[in-house]
């Protein structure tokens, strides 16, 4: 009986997150229906002329829209294999570091951007990067040109999937940590005994003992190919790199909010939502098949 009291607890704890889904993630998902309306707001929804198809057809024949996917797919990419790779070499460096008092504040000091949004790191960026900010200064030190990197098209896209690895990979390092400290350390001490240095005890030891981890992260971020990150991009870019630096959700919210393109936007808003979907299913498949993880 006092079991069931204290499961019940756990279901009315559970409310105030039920009603926050219903209101905040099932009910807008009624707006979908505008793409496949020409929707007007002073009729609303329920009253908008229905087009079917028609803004989705009017989408792959814009001449902007490809350019816009491949920014994104680019700019996703770009950040998916470096928090991958990045974060792994600076977890096996970090574990390999003569100095273990070091680790720890070295760990907490790249980890700290992780906690700070986008809106105050994007500000630090633009200054770092300025035209007249330390980067440019040290370039003019040395005899170089000062370079505007925030209106250099071919220099954007480098810059965004740089600065989210910076943001980024103090947390996946401590991902990967973790997982090397799951490694049984009888393997280190046989392979020292048969003569292996640092480097082939890392090649041969530590990494074969996290590759599913690294598998796992790699397959789950799959699902955010579409997703190129809107709250770095819009807080540093401008018209003048929109050619490399617009992305899907940056172009559905100057559609939608700025020019007021309300079907549109919502059409390429669900074309994201539904390939990102599918892509996410494929990879918990691939996820469950390779490494044994299973989200239900």
């Amino acid at each position: 009986m006092y079991i069931k009291r204290f499961v019940k607890h756990y279901y009315i704890m559970l409310i105030p997150a039920l009603l926050w889904l219903f209101f905040f993630s099932i009910v807008p998902m009624f707006g979908i229906v505008m793409a496949f309306q020409d929707y007007n707001p002073g009729q609303g929804i329920l009253h908008s002329k229905f087009v079917g198809l028609a803004n989705f057809e009017y989408m792959f024949q814009m001449s902007d829209i490809k350019q816009v996917l491949r920014n994104t797919v680019v700019i996703a990419v770009g950040k998916i294999i470096g928090n991958i790779i990045i974060p792994l070499v600076f977890a096996l460096l970090l574990n390999e570091l003569a100095l273990k008092k070091l680790k720890r504040p070295i760990q907490t000091i790249v980890y700290l951007p992780y906690f700070l949004s986008w809106v105050i790191l994007a500000k630090i960026v633009l200054n770092i990067f300025g035209y007249t900010g330390p980067v440019n200064q040290i370039i003019e030190f040395f005899g170089g040109e000062a370079v505007n990197f925030f209106g250099e098209a071919k220099i954007f896209q480098p810059l965004v999937i740089g600065t989210d690895i910076w943001k980024g990979f103090g947390y996946n390092t401590v991902v990967y940590l973790a997982a090397i400290l799951g490694v049984d350390g009888s393997l280190y001490e046989a392979a020292a005994v048969d003569g292996c240095g640092r480097f082939k005890r890392i090649w041969h030891v530590t990494l074969p003992g996290i590759k599913t981890t690294v598998a796992l992260l790699a397959i789950l971020s799959l699902g955010n190919i579409l997703n190129a990150g809107f709250d770095q991009v819009y807080n540093l870019y401008n018209p003048l790199v929109y050619s490399t630096g617009d992305i899907i959700d940056t172009w559905v919210y100057r559609a939608g909010l700025q020019n007021l393109q309300y079907s549109l936007a919502t059409a390429v808003g669900l074309f994201k939502s539904v390939i990102s979907l599918v892509l996410i299913t494929v990879g918990y498949w691939l996820a469950d098949k390779f490494t044994g993880y299973k989200l239900f």
